[in-house]
Formats: C-alpha cells, sequence, structure tokens
C-alpha cells in the first residue's frame, strides 16, 4: 500500500467527567472526515474512575479512524488504570503501555512517561530510596519507549516512526509552566530513544500552560497538544493536525499490533 501525504490527529487532556456524556461527539466525528488516526495523549479520564472511559467510549463510538491512546498521571489517580485500559481496549481504539501498533504505513509507539527533570537538571538516580525509585520508573518509560520504537524496525520494515506519550521529553514543550515542577512534567529521558530511533515526529500533554512545538537535539518534532495548549494558541477545534511527509512505499502493512515478545 502506498503511503500518500496523510494527516494524524492529536489532543491530550481531555479529563472526561460524569457531565461530558455527548459534548465530544461532534469533535470527534470531525476528526474522522479530516484524519486517519486519532491520537489521545493522556489524561483521558477527569478521576481516573472506570465510569468516566466508559463516557469516553461512547463517545468515540461516532469516530470512524483507528484511536491510538496513552493513559496519563489522572488515569492512574484512583488506581483504576488496568480498567480503564481494558473499557477503552477494541479493535479501533489501541491504549499502549510499550506496545506498538502500525496503521496504514505508520507505526506508532507509545508509553506514558515519566517526571525527572531536563538536560543538567535532570534528577539523579541517588540518595534516598524514594528518589531512586522516582528516577528509576523515568528510565523505566523510557526504555519501554525504545523497545516499542525498535520494533518497528527491521529489514522487512520501512516506516514513518511517531511516539505518542503524556509526558514531555523536552523542556520546550513545558516553557510556560512554573520552572519550580518542571521535573514532574517530564524527562530528558525519553527524549533519547527518539533521536536513537529517528522518530518522525512525538506528541504529548500534561503541561496544560506549556508551549505548543519543540524539538529535541536531534531535530525531531515534538508537539504539545494538551488541550488547554490547543486552546491558548488559538486552535477552534480541539484537535491538532499534523501532515506527515510523504513516503511512497510498496507492500506496507495496513494495520497490526506489535507487543512485546
Amino acid at each position: 500500500m502506498n503511503l500518500k501525504s496523510k494527516q494524524i490527529a492529536a489532543i491530550g487532556d481531555i479529563h472526561i467527567k460524569a457531565t461530558d456524556r455527548g459534548k465530544w461527539k461532534e469533535c470527534f466525528q470531525s476528526v474522522s472526515e479530516q484524519a486517519f488516526a486519532l491520537i489521545l495523549c493522556g489524561d483521558l479520564t477527569d478521576t481516573g474512575q472506570a465510569s468516566e472511559a466508559e463516557i469516553l467510549l461512547e463517545e468515540l463510538s461516532v469516530c470512524s479512524i483507528p484511536v491510538i491512546a496513552v493513559l496519563g498521571n489522572h488515569d492512574y489517580h484512583d488506581n483504576q488504570q488496568d480498567e480503564i485500559r481494558h473499557v477503552l481496549c477494541n479493535n479501533k481504539i489501541h491504549v499502549l503501555d510499550g506496545e506498538s501498533v502500525v496503521i496504514n504505513g505508520v507505526g506508532f509507539a507509545g508509553v506514558k512517561g515519566f517526571g525527572g527533570g531536563f538536560d543538567r537538571f535532570m534528577l539523579p538516580r541517588f540518595g534516598e530510596e524514594m528518589n531512586k525509585a522516582y528516577v528509576q520508573a523515568a528510565v523505566e518509560e523510557s526504555l519501554k519507549l525504545d523497545q516499542a520504537l525498535y520494533r518497528l524496525e527491521g529489514d522487512d520494515i520501512d516506516i514513518l516512526k511517531v511516539a505518542v506519550l503524556h509526558y514531555s521529553p523536552i523542556k520546550e514543550t513545558v516553557v510556560g509552566e512554573p520552572e519550580e515542577i518542571f521535573p514532574f512534567l517530564g524527562s530528558s529521558y525519553l527524549a533519547e530513544p527518539l533521536d536513537r530511533r529517528e522518530v518522525t515526529v512525538a506528541f504529548h500533554g500534561h503541561a496544560h500552560h506549556g508551549h505548543l512545538e519543540g524539538a529535541t537535539k536531534q531535530g525531531v518534532k515534538v508537539f504539545n497538544v494538551a488541550k488547554p495548549v490547543l486552546h491558548n494558541a488559538g486552535y477552534t477545534n480541539p484537535f491538532f493536525l499534523y501532515e506527515l511527509p510523504l513516503q511512497e512505499k510498496e507492500n506496507q502493512p495496513v494495520e497490526h499490533l506489535i507487543v512485546a515478545p
């Protein structure tokens, strides 16, 4: 299958609540008309209730394109993250946590990510066990992302790679938030696999007052698509459209999930 120029839609931090039934269907219908896939960058629910995920599933019922999602910190709040993922996972909705999925010749790899800080201000794995555990969580998310991207590579695979995150991999897209909370908004650990695996573009949310666009040290484009960021940037529709570069390849996979062996 030839991959022509295609648009993907992305949004994060939609924070679905019990009162949101019916509020998103028009948006998801519009997305279906403009993009070949929809990315949801975490904080799908407001308080981490599986019942909120059920409302989101109802809203997504009008979406006729594949949906790729990761969970965010809000989705973990009530320790129902497994139930939320179970509610949402079906043939059309791919909730990724270290997995990859190929859709129309485009590879999507996703993890939630974690905090830890950026560049020379990254927290070291040193000191108290609680601090070391915090940094280790960031490292493990980076390793999961690297493995998910690695599984999109191979002699028989030649596809564009898209990373789906909740936490930011770079400082630039969280600028606008108080600097004191930067270590809780993302981690440069997440940027390393983006550069190493030559990712085409990455999307994240979480930083509501951050900046829309940035790039890793190797030039991988990164977009903060948190709903408040898109609103502040003047987007009338609450989603971001990104056009993938032209790439014509024969015999590309149409859609299949790639998980860890």
